[in-house]
């Protein structure tokens, strides 16, 4: 059995899906690997360090993926709505969003990586489910939005995945530069 098919849930709970689907669902499965794989063996503490300039840490980075996946999937679903009007946020709304990007004190990493996988299971049923991969909303209210712009449900999983690739890559610099271990290499 590979990493990554260790890191999923089991392959018998799984649907059976071919084509288009089945490759969605298995690039999320990688990128969702690779961001997790970092925090291999670190201890809650460990998982909130910073170590690079940035305030981005392992626990947090994957906290924030977390986040955005959830709300993604509820755009999917149901729409604008799901989705602030970032144009409206207040200072305090943004510090909520901030926190989305480090370990606050009493979260573990078992629970930020229960959250994550619960949300994936999540995402995957919807992938399966959805009717229709080319259903689209308009865009939410946000400075970096183009006004009236839509994204179908198969534009927003390219979001979740480039967002979540992203943010493996941040997540293997940190780990790096906590201890030196790698994610490939």
């Amino acid at each position: 059995m590979t990493d990554i098919e260790a890191s999923t849930r089991d392959q018998s709970e799984a649907p059976a899906v071919t084509g288009e689907r089945a490759e969605w669902l298995e690039t999320l499965a990688r990128h969702r690997h690779f961001l997790r794989f970092p925090t291999r063996d670190l201890s809650d503490e460990e998982v909130g360090r910073r170590s690079t300039a940035s305030a981005l840490c392992l626990g947090g980075l994957i906290k924030h993926v977390t986040a955005v996946e959830r709300l993604w999937v509820d755009f999917i679903l149901h729409g604008p709505s799901a989705l602030p009007d970032f144009t409206a946020m207040t200072e305090d709304d943004w510090a909520r969003r901030a926190d989305q990007f480090r370990m606050l004190p009493g979260e573990t990493l078992a629970g930020v990586l229960a959250d994550y996988e619960e949300v994936a299971r999540r995402t995957d049923d919807v992938v399966v489910a959805l009717p229709d991969l080319s259903t689209a909303w308009p865009l939410p209210k946000a400075p970096w939005f183009e006004p009236g712009v839509q994204w179908s449900a198969r534009r927003v999983l390219m979001h979740i995945v480039a967002e979540t690739a992203q943010h493996a890559g941040h997540a293997d610099i940190i780990r790096e530069s906590l201890d030196g271990a790698k994610s490939m290499g």
